[in-house]
């Protein structure tokens, strides 16, 4: 069988969840893969070394034949900007790319911005693909709660370009039961559409034991040691988490908070930490992926926090996937479907998010918890996610939607 995978991102960026390692392991499965994408030039918004954008680029990428096709790179936070690099992506793949691909039996078409939806529906129309839709990012909710786009009139044309889109698409996937849910009340019938949850990327993940020693060298030996790791922007809302850490530190100097990461708030949130004298809370650089694991895995409790917004009640960051897969429990700062999942699996305890109150006291309920009960509840989310979440888990699904559509 053949596969078209369009996506506005792809390796050399970022882009596990849905990117190279996925088309290679579908390639292992006796499927012919091909790419359809723009230059590389994502997060920093400047294409990347080695690349300069063409009418068209074609290159092989660990066995996967890719077509590049040319975009405005831009990921600032200006919304013209942001708009010209999405439409100009979704205009050069509907013309060049699409003369350039082979024709395929299914086309898997990764929706961050909703502007992937052209060249699915011209190819569809012009070499009778059929395809499925993996909705990453719902729109327009995410262009009006992330404030960078608050014109009514646009968001209702994006909203009826995206019902447009639902409606040609073969089979949707969504990434949780809130997506969904959001879908059907959009009117599509709910048969079409399939929840799978993303995955991480497990062999990178370090499941070994606690290092005492690296324990010791990072100043986290002898500590109760709450981690956030990843990005530290916005919609972390970390600010409510180091006034938490200063009604813990007055409870139990015991508990400490570290972070580690990087992103536009890690400069105020070490200036506010210094305002509040906070002797409980130590920052880290941003790590290699190798590196992280092992620092995850001498953490008592991994936090997982975002701002109280209605959109990420439908939400699941992808650090709960690579949290559990470490084996310690989680602190869930996340109302709606990450939380469902954390309690589904037994795997950790739920705080209200920005409230510090609320956060504080979950913290110390983790605290009083004998060992045996912290190490129970991280088995428990390890074991789940291998059982319902991994990336072979999802992709046997994926392959069972591809092999239905081509089948009619």
């Amino acid at each position: 069988m053949r596969l078209l995978f369009i996506s506005h991102y792809f390796q050399p960026e970022p882009n596990f969840f849905f990117g190279l390692p996925f088309a290679k392991e579908l390639a292992g499965r006796g499927y012919e893969v091909e790419v359809l994408t723009g230059f590389p030039n994502y997060p920093g918004g400047r294409i990347y070394d080695g690349y300069r954008v063409r009418i068209l680029q074609r290159e092989t990428l660990e066995g996967i034949p890719i077509n590049r096709v040319p975009l405005y790179p831009s990921h600032d936070n200006s919304p013209i900007k942001r708009i010209l690099c999405y439409t100009s992506f979704g205009l050069t793949a509907s013309t060049i790319g699409a003369w350039a691909v082979k024709r395929a039996d299914v086309a898997y078409v990764i929706q961050g911005p909703i502007t992937v939806g052209l060249p699915a529906w011209i190819l569809r129309v012009v070499k009778g693909i059929p395809f499925v839709l993996h909705i990453q990012d719902l729109w327009p909710d995410s262009l009006q709660s992330s404030g960078m786009f608050n014109s009514q009139v646009g968001l209702k044309m994006v909203g009826a370009w995206c019902n447009f889109i639902y409606k040609r698409a073969a089979k949707i996937v969504a990434i949780t039961p809130g997506i969904k849910e959001k879908l059907r009340e959009r009117g599509v019938p709910e048969d079409n559409i399939e929840v799978i949850y993303n995955w991480c990327d497990d062999s990178q993940i370090c499941r070994a034991e606690p290092n005492k020693e690296l324990a010791k060298t990072l100043g986290m030996a002898g500590r109760f040691n709450i981690v956030f790791a990843g990005n530290m922007g916005k919609a972390q809302a970390l600010g409510a988490v180091l006034e938490a850490a200063k009604i813990v530190g007055d409870k139990q100097p015991n508990v400490q908070f570290v972070f580690m990461g990087s992103g536009v708030e890690v400069d105020m949130l070490k200036q506010k930490a210094g305002d509040m004298c906070l002797k409980n809370v130590i920052f880290f650089a941003r790590r290699p992926v190798s590196e992280v694991g092992p620092i995850l895995s001498i953490a008592d409790v991994l936090l997982v926090h975002l701002k109280d917004d209605a959109l990420f009640r439908i939400t699941i960051p992808s650090k709960t996937q690579a949290y559990m897969t470490v084996g310690r429990p989680l602190l869930i700062g996340v109302r709606g479907d990450a939380a469902e999942l954390v309690k589904k699996a037994n795997a950790g305890l739920p705080c209200e998010p920005e409230n510090p109150q609320s956060i504080a006291e979950a913290v110390l309920k983790f605290h009083a918890m004998p060992p045996e009960q912290l190490d129970a509840m991280g088995q428990n989310g390890k074991r789940f996610y291998d059982e319902h979440l991994s990336f072979n888990i999802a992709a046997t699904r994926f392959e069972k939607i591809f092999m239905s559509i081509a089948k009619r």
